[in-house]
């Protein structure tokens, strides 16, 4: 990725609130890694800046998809989201594919990135390594992102360590649209969530619990299952042959301290406190035990929630519908004025039309 070496612009347009944009897509089933490492903490800093959270189903069809699952899990995520407490009248929840201003911004953002920053990217040699074929979409999937944070002069994006360069690369298109332009955009952060960031898999405790192995059994706890499964794969998570239970930097005790990691971030305890709680506990079961039970805790009132939601399918359109309408009250007049920065013409509004 080109790094810029003139003065670089990180205030941008005025904006009243620091403004945070996180997207998630909707693919797979969401599960208790994407509730600790990013939607708990997208909840509990509603109050300290503006949010946008975008579900981001433009993304998602850039690799083969099927479009009724498409359209199921759209609604399923933003359905969890709500139900996980992102609340309309504090933040925007849109789906991304409703605002049109993020396909004609992508468009002109295009223009102003150079195809060598794009084959770069480590996730696009990933997913594309061994294939005869990619569809321009999957290169050109950073460009959205960009789109996507730009529209809405986010100073933050909350990301995991995969999605950074990805804002870095907008941050290098917001630079260079600055610099041939003048002021348009704000320059984005990447914000690396650090308490709860790094789930791991039940399965594998070396390899992050992720979306795209939820299927896999024992792998993943699924933010929608039910006490009994969530308890059936705790109780199968991997340990060690030990049996002390305490954080440690020893790879062998990566299992124990994902446990214990998992039950720090939903109790909000410090490890000290953490290994406190667990100074009487007899062997792993009983660790797994506790640790199935805080889950099973925090998640029931987010499934029962879901359920509501799940079952009015018109009220939970509805709430998108007013998400979308704000963002798109945001992000036009950011479509707007930089379609008059590269000369587009466009109609002067404040002429009345007569005949």
């Amino acid at each position: 990725m080109q790094t810029t070496t003139t003065t670089e612009q990180t205030s941008g347009p005025n904006v009243a609130q620091r403004r945070v944009f996180s997207g998630v897509q909707p693919t797979g089933d969401p599960q208790l890694g994407n509730y600790l490492g990013a939607f708990k903490g997208w909840v509990d800093r509603q109050d300290e800046k503006e949010n946008f959270f975008c579900v981001v189903d433009m993304h998602a069809i850039t690799v083969d998809h099927d479009p009724a699952e498409l359209v199921r899990q759209t609604r399923e995520l933003a359905a969890v989201l709500f139900a996980c407490g992102i609340n309309p009248e504090k933040s925007t929840l849109f789906v991304q594919s409703q605002v049109s201003a993020h396909a004609e911004a992508c468009w002109i953002l295009n223009c102003f990135t150079p195809l060598g920053w794009l084959e770069r990217m480590t996730q696009f040699k990933d997913k594309s390594a061994g294939r005869g074929s990619v569809s321009t979409g999957l290169l050109d999937y950073p460009v959205l992102m960009a789109g996507d944070i730009l529209l809405y002069s986010a100073h933050e994006v909350p990301v995991g360590d995969d999605q950074k360069q990805h804002v870095e690369l907008a941050r290098d298109i917001a630079q260079r649209f600055n610099n041939i332009f003048g002021d348009i955009f704000v320059v984005p952060e990447p914000v690396i969530q650090e308490v709860g960031a790094r789930v791991m898999g039940l399965n594998d405790p070396v390899a992050k619990m992720s979306k795209s192995y939820s299927h896999i059994r024992g792998h993943a706890v699924r933010i929608l299952d039910d006490p009994k499964e969530i308890q059936r794969s705790i109780m199968r998570a991997v340990t060690d042959s030990g049996n002390e239970i305490r954080f440690s930097n020893d790879p062998e005790k990566a299992g124990v301290n994902n446990l214990l990691e998992i039950y720090r971030v939903i109790t909000g305890k410090s490890e000290g406190d953490v290994e406190t709680d667990f100074t009487d506990a007899r062997g792993y079961g009983d660790l797994k035990k506790r640790v199935a039970e805080a889950v099973i805790e925090e998640l029931a009132p987010i499934r029962n929630r879901y359920n509501e939601l799940i079952d009015d399918i018109t009220e939970l359109d509805r709430l998108l519908a007013v998400g979308a309408d704000h963002a798109r009250s945001i992000s036009e007049p950011k479509l707007e004025e930089m379609k008059r920065a590269v000369g587009f013409a466009l109609p002067d509004r404040t002429r009345s039309s007569t005949r």
